[in-house]
Parts: structure tokens; C-alpha cells; sequence
């Protein structure tokens, strides 16, 4: 027997199961977005802020996101991207080209935090760096507007002259002229990103050269929505721009971020986060091209979506020459007969493909 109260509640508790206290729950992981333009209805940042709600549902209550729009290259992106990581982002998306050098100043003042360069291609322990073979769309875009030319004149509004656009223009011509030897290119710069009123001056202008269909490398639907004003013809790109020129679009060529972007995330919230670089395409899923505006027929249709299951199995690279040898505009052998660029070789491109009317400045050997 317990001779006193105290006596017996010790006992008690001796005898009574061990409970351990639930372990508290972890605070979700911050991510920060950087976006070069308004987020617009469709578009370069359209298709990254569809990729950050795709994290954001994916992983839900483990993630919590922000994004910063219309952030200019330069200084004001370091000090956008700086914010971000003193708010306590553990990882940020930074998504335009001329973001790479302002991520990774920051980067070196905070080896905490992960960071994803989108476009660039400078790594660092804690910089990895993504981009997507845009070029392998734009190919098969031009194959359908090859096929729907009556002009053999395609127009093409490109922000800068940097490999990827190259690769872009090159690639879309390399598409039509496989299907329509004849087709030519006619190329108007703007030296810039975004600037609707721009946009659709450089369209219109094209437009009064026989242009019936025409692309664009930009980040509004400006070029799209003068085709539908002018009854032209016109691929959208980044996004499915059926909404805006609902008669003008032949077919979209578009950027899927949102698996690339959960997967990252995953990987910074179990610990196996690593830099690296990805150059992801139609294989990976991070392109795609379809959305086919009404006025193509299901032949070019069944053509395009057939040979984009061929670049998918790796069996059609739209570098490669197989008949003949590729030249460029001023007549210099770019690929051999039965050669194929390789990666390298692409990423550092800096001309433009025969049938291209324009010029770029060659780098100096």
C-alpha cells in the first residue's frame, strides 16, 4: 500500500505508456518567381506562371510561392532576385536570359538558397541553369506553314539575335523548305523582348512584303492578333493563342515548365537538389506543338503530329543533312551531307540558315 497521494501518483506515472509529442510541422517551402513581362492571358511569362500554379497544386500545403512581373534585365532584376532570397525563398526561378548574370551575383551572397536560371547557361554550386529545345517546335511549325503558304513568303519578328532565336529562325525555315523548297524567310529585329506596339508594327510591315504567315519570337500576341486583323496566317508561340487570333493561327508551338518546376522542388524539400544543366525538348515533354487554328487540313495536321513523334524517338533532328549539305544565306556549308550538329555546335549558332533574308553579325573566330 501507498502510504501518501504523491506516493501513488509516482507510481502511476511509472506504470502508465510513454506518448512522444507529435514532431512539429515543418514550415512549407518558399519559391520565388521572376518574370520579365505582365503576366499576360498568353505568352513567354504566361507559360512560367502556368508552370508555378502546376507546383503549387502538385505540392500542395508543402509549397508556398510569390512571383515578381515585368522586372527589367539589369540592375533592377538583381535587386528584385536579392529581395527575394532576404524574404526567406529557398529557391527561385529566374526566367529570362538576361537574368543569368544578376542570379548569379546574388547567388554568391546567399549559398543557402537554389536558384534555376531559365535560359542561361552559367552553373554554380547553387545556380542550375534549364532551358528547352524551342527550335525542335519551331521545326515542325514550319513544316505547317510550308504546307499552308500561297505566297512561299513567311515572316518572322524576332526580339534578339541571340543562338536561341537563331536556332528558332533557322529551324522554322529548315521546316518550311523541307516541304516547300521554295519558301523564304524575311526576318525583322526588334531589339527587344516585349513591346506590343512594336510587335505589331514589325508584322504589319511584313504583312506589305507578301508575307501570308509569319512568326515571332516576342512575349505579347501583338504578331498574332495583326494576322487576324490583316486575314494572314500565323503560329503562336510560348502559349496557344487561339483565344486572340481564333482565324489566323495555323498551329502553337508551347512551353511546358510545370513538371520541370515540381520536380525541382521535390528535390529541394527531400535534400537531393543538385546544379546542373537541362535542355529539355518534344522528348522530355518541355515542348510541344499543336492547338491547330481551323483553316488546316487534318493531312498537314497528321503530317506535323507525325513527325513530331519522330523527333520525340529521336528519328528527325531538325539539324541534321540528309540529302544534301545545309548552307547558310551567304553560301558557306553549315552542315555537312549526312552530318548533324551537335550540341554544342547549336548552342553557339550565329547564322542564318539559306533562304533567311537578313544578316547577323558573325562572332569573331
Amino acid at each position: 500500500m501507498y502510504k501518501n497521494l504523491a506516493a501513488a501518483l509516482a507510481a502511476a506515472c511509472f506504470f502508465l505508456p510513454a506518448f512522444s509529442q507529435p514532431a512539429p510541422k515543418a514550415d512549407p517551402l518558399k519559391i520565388g518567381f521572376v518574370y520579365v513581362a505582365p503576366v499576360t492571358d498568353a505568352g513567354w511569362v504566361r507559360q512560367h506562371e502556368n508552370g508555378r500554379k502546376t507546383v503549387e497544386a502538385a505540392l500542395a500545403g508543402k509549397v508556398k510561392t510569390s512571383y515578381v512581373e515585368n522586372v527589367a534585365e539589369g540592375a533592377d532584376a538583381e535587386r528584385v532576385i536579392r529581395d527575394l532570397a532576404q524574404q526567406g525563398n529557398k529557391l527561385i526561378f529566374t526566367s529570362s536570359f538576361g537574368y543569368m548574370e544578376p542570379t548569379l551575383k546574388v547567388a554568391r551572397d546567399f549559398p543557402d538558397v537554389k536558384f534555376e536560371s531559365i535560359t542561361g547557361y552559367k552553373t554554380t554550386p547553387n545556380v542550375a541553369t534549364a532551358n528547352a529545345r524551342y527550335y525542335e517546335g519551331r521545326y515542325l511549325a514550319g513544316v505547317a506553314a510550308g504546307r499552308m503558304t500561297k505566297t512561299n513568303v513567311a515572316g518572322y519578328v524576332a526580339g534578339f539575335p541571340i543562338p536561341e532565336v537563331l536556332q528558332g529562325i533557322n529551324a522554322f525555315t529548315l521546316g518550311m523548305r523541307s516541304v516547300n523548297p521554295q519558301a523564304r524567310v524575311k526576318v525583322v529585329w526588334l531589339d527587344v523582348w516585349f513591346d506590343p506596339p512594336k510587335e505589331r508594327e514589325a508584322a504589319m510591315a511584313l504583312f506589305n512584303q507578301d508575307v501570308d504567315v509569319i512568326a515571332f519570337h516576342t512575349g505579347s500576341t501583338a504578331v498574332m492578333a495583326a494576322a487576324q486583323e490583316r486575314g494572314k496566317l500565323a503560329v503562336a508561340y510560348h502559349s496557344d493563342m487561339r483565344k486572340v487570333a481564333p482565324d489566323a493561327q495555323v498551329v502553337a508551338v508551347t512551353h511546358q515548365w510545370g513538371d520541370y518546376y515540381t520536380q525541382r522542388a521535390r528535390a529541394v524539400l527531400d535534400g537531393s537538389w543538385k546544379s546542373g544543366n537541362v535542355w529539355g525538348g518534344v522528348k522530355e515533354g518541355m515542348i510541344r506543338v499543336g492547338d491547330f487554328g481551323t483553316k488546316v487540313p487534318k493531312a498537314v495536321q497528321d503530317e506535323v503530329m507525325t513527325r513530331q513523334q519522330d523527333v520525340a524517338a529521336g528519328k528527325l533532328k531538325p539539324f541534321q543533312a540528309v540529302a544534301a549539305d545545309v548552307r547558310d544565306n551567304e553560301g558557306r556549308v553549315v552542315i555537312a551531307k549526312g552530318q548533324a550538329l551537335d550540341d554544342e555546335q547549336i548552342l553557339n549558332m550565329n547564322w542564318l540558315v539559306e533562304g533567311v533574308q537578313g544578316r547577323v553579325a558573325r562572332k569573331a573566330p
